[in-house]
């Protein structure tokens, strides 16, 4: 093909370039990129772009795929109705009882329904890989520094699908209207009351008056089934653009590509080196099927059989939340019974210090860490290479605290469990974890931090020095030394990072 320059003079371009690489050939075309060592760099990047961490957005976005699938499935024989009748399905424990049509309906879909039991688990273990999968995409994120500039949006979407995955999955949990749903339903209803002044009215907007009401689970519904739905997709999609249109994948290590490249020519040919080819995310995507497939086929979840329907003033003993949600309901089984009486209207401090207070500073902070980041270091370049958590000890063991807090919030979940079963006192169990929510985030701070301090120290020495191989030899004078190998040649260690 041929085209003009600035000046008005024709230039000869290989129409091979658009032929083998086709939509990219045209971006490298426009970029001037066109030459053969340059697609071979193209490809070398693409090669760093392609890395298995990279999967869990990619299992974000398959996972949720396979919700709305099973979904659609789902609502066809789901009635979200709370009208009450006697059961009288194939489950004999539970017939003659009065069960809403909601319940009813769930229990048909699982007993009568032909595949009917296979989709509700499917759907279930979606749900639980989705939320897990945005958990590992955004610890990702933080200890490679891949919320800085230019990808300060991509971050907070990320924050804001985790949050919104939490909701719908909450959501999905109370629509059966069995016992566990029932609970949830308790917790919320709790959490609506905690809140100063507008806590009572409130709940009584949500559920349409008393508790439980008649509404309530249309009302979730829809939500669950609708609203939720489309905001998620619409940030996937907008993430997707963001990832292919504007600012392409972040890389591990810079390589001769990239240097060669430039920041400015990578982000311009960005749509032939974003994500992973076509055929491996065909195969993932695949994988991810069949992984849910296999758990909702063999691992049972969910069995609301086994609970009964859901009765006001009743609960059911040893029942924990799903893992998305423990860490609010370990937090909440550790705080103290406060209850404070200001102008005569009480503030339940039980319930409002670890169910609205703790998450909302924890994903506050969260959404807010690159600003408070850029602030402190004052660094607000761009960035398009990612950081060794080792070379960050301060974020990285900023990380490790948020991780040990989250995570003995979420152990604390089962402190009667852990109790029942180690033989324990339970209030020993309990102030255990009230003492170790403090103590616990300060001393892997500590330990993170002098642990990568170690480790970039020894690479500095290794760097000057050389390894050592543990070999002791003896000179002429009778002095031993150990030998140590020969510290790479920055030219050569580039040139085996680029091989590789």
């Amino acid at each position: 093909m041929t085209t003009r320059n600035g000046r008005g003079a024709a230039t000869q371009k290989s129409p091979g370039i658009a032929r083998k690489w086709g939509s990219t050939g045209v971006v490298l075309l426009k970029s001037g990129l066109g030459s053969a060592d340059d697609r071979s760099l193209i490809r070398r990047y693409r090669s760093r772009a392609d890395h298995w961490t990279f999967m869990f957005a990619q299992i974000t976005a398959y996972s949720f795929a396979v919700l709305l699938l099973t979904g659609v499935f789902l609502t066809f024989y789901f009635d979200p109705s709370m009208a009450r009748a006697p059961y009288d399905g194939p489950y004999r424990p539970l017939q003659g009882v009065p069960v809403s049509r909601a319940y009813d309906s769930t229990m048909q879909l699982s007993f009568e329904v032909r595949g009917g039991l296979l989709m509700r688990q499917i759907h279930h273990w979606a749900a639980l890989i989705f939320c897990a999968s945005i958990a590992l995409q955004l610890l990702r994120l933080f200890f490679t520094g891949g919320f800085r500039r230019p990808r300060l949006l991509n971050w907070l979407i990320w924050v804001g699908l985790f949050v919104l995955g939490m909701v719908a999955s909450l959501t999905g949990t109370i629509l059966p209207d069995d016992m566990l749903s029932g609970g949830s339903l308790l917790l919320t209803k709790g959490v609506l009351e905690s809140i100063p002044f507008v806590g009572t009215h409130l709940q009584r907007l949500v559920f349409d008056g008393g508790f439980p009401g008649d509404v309530i689970i249309e009302r979730v519904y829809w939500l669950h089934i609708l609203i939720l739905p489309l905001i998620i997709a619409g940030a996937l999609a907008h993430r997707r653009h963001l990832v292919s249109r504007q600012h392409g994948h972040t890389r591990f290590t810079p390589g001769t590509a990239a240097t060669r490249l430039g920041s400015h020519h990578i982000t311009r040919a960005r749509a032939a080196i974003v994500g992973a080819p076509k055929p491996a995310a065909i195969a993932m995507f695949l994988f991810t099927c069949g992984v849910l497939v296999l758990l909702g086929g063999f691992v049972q979840i969910n069995a609301i059989w086994q609970f009964g329907p859901f009765e006001p003033g009743a609960i059911t003993a040893g029942a924990v939340p799903g893992w998305y949600m423990a860490f609010l309901d370990g937090a909440v089984r550790i705080m103290p019974g406060w209850e404070l009486d200001i102008a005569g209207h009480p503030l339940t401090l039980a319930v409002l210090v670890p169910a609205v207070i703790v998450p909302g500073v924890f994903f506050t902070a969260l959404a807010l860490w690159p600003l408070g980041e850029a602030v402190i270091t004052g660094d607000r370049a761009e960035h398009h290479i990612l950081d060794r958590p080792r070379d960050r000890p301060a974020r990285t063991a900023a990380g490790a605290a948020g991780m040990t807090f989250y995570g003995l919030l979420w152990l604390a979940a089962a402190n009667d469990q852990i109790a029942l079963n180690f033989h324990l006192d339970l209030f020993a169990v309990t102030w255990f974890f009230r003492i170790a929510v403090f103590a616990g985030p300060i001393t892997a701070f500590i330990l993170t931090n002098r642990i990568c301090h170690h480790l970039t120290r020894q690479e500095r020495r290794e760097k000057a020095h050389g390894r050592e191989t543990g070999r002791i030899v003896m000179d002429a004078k009778g002095r031993f030394t150990e030998v140590h190998t020969r510290p790479d040649h920055p030219d050569k260690a580039t040139k085996e990072v680029a091989h590789r």
